[in-house]
């Protein structure tokens, strides 16, 4: 299957109820993510994180959903053709 370049945000509302089950998902999808880079945004209440990403769809796919199953938690992403 082909590999894709891509970019996953992620904004995190209730940052102290779900770091510990984010934070596994993430380490379990570690050799698809380049990158992170992570924000709290304390005026909100929120974290804003950022990941840069190199797998196939079914990879990518796997790790948004897992994510945005969490509540509190919405994600977007953009992938290359």
């Amino acid at each position: 299957m082909e590999r894709r370049i891509g970019v996953i945000g992620i904004v995190v509302e209730n940052r102290k109820e779900v770091s510990d089950k984010l934070n596994k998902i993430l380490s379990e999808h570690g050799d698809i993510i380049v990158g992170r880079m992570g924000i709290p945004y304390r005026e909100r209440g929120l974290c804003v994180i950022a990941l840069i990403v190199d797998g196939t769809t079914d990879e990518i796919g796997a790790l948004t959903g897992k994510l945005g199953a969490l509540s509190g938690v919405k994600v977007k992403s953009a992938l290359t053709k």
